[in-house]
């Protein structure tokens, strides 16, 4: 059986969270797992705060308060989750450490597995831009991408959303 997850995908500022937020549109109280870390950014505050306005009160925000504990959070099976990004998420972990991103990765696919409750999960699609310049820079793309496809292959729906337009893909998924 698979898994009760969406997977929404896009680029920054593609309309992607709120796509995400309108598929949980029908369920009284959802929770919502942020991955950001607090920031001293002002107008990175209010873009934060812009995106907790339009979610409204039926969100109740779980903070993410090391990067670790996300598997722990989303094996918690009693509400609806949308989990918002697996980028932001990504960001404050070593994704240059190989082994660390795979085990991370078989966590996150093993609580998906046996989730019953809805899951939507908003990652940036990064596979669209220029090569980074920089190892870093490299390394981030190189496991937001594995993580994608990992993700997209345990997914029910998947869906990539362009300049406010979500597009539903249903290709292959490959083996098992």
């Amino acid at each position: 059986m698979m898994s009760p997850t969406t997977l929404v995908l896009g680029g920054t500022r593609s309309g992607k969270s709120a796509f995400a937020e309108s598929l949980l549109d029908d369920k009284p109280a959802v929770h919502y797992i942020a991955t950001l870390a607090a920031s001293s950014d002002a107008e990175f505050s209010e873009r934060v705060a812009i995106h907790q306005r339009r979610r409204g009160p039926r969100f109740s925000v779980l903070e993410l308060e090391e990067p670790r504990d996300l598997v722990r959070l989303l094996a918690f099976d009693d509400h609806p989750v949308l989990l918002d990004s697996i980028g932001t998420w990504l960001s404050r972990l070593d994704v240059c450490d190989a082994q660390e991103l795979a085990i991370l990765t078989q966590q996150l696919v093993a609580t998906l597995r046996v989730r019953r409750m809805p899951l939507v999960i908003v990652s940036e699609e990064v596979g669209l831009a220029v090569h980074p310049m920089t190892a870093a820079g490299r390394c981030f793309v190189d496991a937001l991408g594995s993580m994608n496809q990992a993700l997209a292959r345990e997914a029910a729906r998947v869906f990539l959303v362009v300049a406010g337009i979500p597009l539903a893909l249903d290709g292959y998924r490959g083996h098992e």
